[in-house]
């Protein structure tokens, strides 16, 4: 028996509004990373091809899977661009709460045009109890098994990515700056009693806590010492 789910478009968002709950709440958890999936590769796809086709015969189940899932990989990464000119930046936060709002509001748009259309008319989630049919030509077939392959290896590759990232290169940044705060402009010659002011700055990129010590020499002579400096992964000192 046929199962139909009209609010399909309420119990997405509830997923949304969980893993916003989760990663707020809980920064290191397996639902993070259940929801997260979907929530980059096939959530902001499915709102807009919803709030584009409200229609439940515009398209068949298979097509809209596949433009959902190639919507959402081309929509996600033209948030992340316009965050990267903004103060924000592309952090997750900022990536979270953008693509959230997106769907949120794309869901809105989605809902509103379906209740424009007759019930029978408005696009629903219908579930069959039964596996499907193996009808249509063997292109249809071809194509059919070619993109469930590329969909699951998407998902498979980038939930190993996720599982097991990869660790950049590991290193210290350490430089000198004026006192004006530019790469220009050093006092590198002082007379007897002239004062030269230069500022100091470190940026751990270890990726993990590190202590740091400045020595500061005249030849072979220690003339003073700064630190120790604990700072985290990212974390900067200036001087």
């Amino acid at each position: 028996m046929p199962v139909r789910i009209k609010n399909d478009l309420i119990l997405l968002n509830l997923l949304v509004a969980v893993l916003i709950a989760a990663i707020t709440f809980f920064p290191s958890n397996v639902l993070r990373i259940i929801l997260g999936l979907p929530f980059l590769l096939f959530f902001p796809g499915y709102v807009l091809i919803a709030a584009l086709f409200p229609r439940r015969d515009r398209m068949d189940a298979l097509e809209r899977v596949a433009l959902s899932f190639g919507m959402s990989i081309a929509i996600v990464p033209l948030i992340g661009l316009a965050l990267n000119y903004t103060d924000w930046g592309i952090r997750l936060l900022p990536v979270l709460y953008s693509v959230s709002a997106f769907i949120i509001i794309t869901s809105i748009v989605a809902w509103w045009r379906r209740r424009q259309l007759p019930e029978k008319e408005r696009f629903g989630i219908t579930l069959q109890l039964k596996l499907p049919g193996w009808g249509g030509s063997v292109t249809e077939k071809v194509l059919s098994v070619a993109l469930v392959v590329t969909i699951i290896g998407t998902i498979g590759v980038l939930g190993y990515v996720v599982a097991f990232p990869k660790t950049g290169e590991k290193f210290t940044e350490f430089y000198i700056l004026d006192a004006a705060g530019k790469m220009a402009n050093y006092t590198d010659n002082l007379s007897m009693g002239m004062t030269g002011n230069v500022v100091l700055g470190i940026v751990n990129r270890e990726y993990q806590e590190v202590t740091y010590r400045v020595e500061i020499r005249e030849s072979a002579v220690l003339i003073k010492e700064l630190g120790p400096m604990t700072l985290q992964d990212k974390e900067k000192w200036e001087q």
